[in-house]
């Protein structure tokens, strides 16, 4: 997965980019093909913001999250349950929308031929 981390107001660490990767990086493991991933890690006033673009094949994802008392790393770990939680989804919905097709479109075709 090729990731790019921006910093917005906040000081670029490198505990920072690791504990981003390493998030994502499991995620990659979810997806069938090499995705992309922009970051972008901001401060305002109190608050920690973590957003993503993840693109792969036929997915886009945005996700953002933001943690109070600027604790970074807790933004990062539920950036990372959504975008879990939004790749299972697509996933299910593939798989039961290519389930359904194919036998919905063999029914139809033994209904069309029947009724001639």
């Amino acid at each position: 997965m090729n990731i790019a981390i921006t910093f917005k107001n906040v000081p670029s660490s490198d505990a920072v980019k690791s504990h981003v990767e390493k998030k994502l990086n499991k995620l990659d493991k979810m997806l069938d093909s090499p995705a992309e991933a922009q970051v972008v890690l901001s401060e305002e006033k109190l608050h920690s913001i973590a957003e993503v673009n993840l693109t792969c094949n036929k997915l886009k994802i945005h996700a953002r999250s933001d943690a109070e008392d600027n604790n970074m790393y807790l933004a990062i770990d539920s950036l990372a349950e959504k975008i879990r939680t939004q790749i299972s989804k697509f996933k299910e919905k593939q798989r039961r929308h290519l389930a359904g097709d194919k036998q919905s479109i063999k029914d139809e075709v033994l209904d069309y031929t029947d009724s001639e």
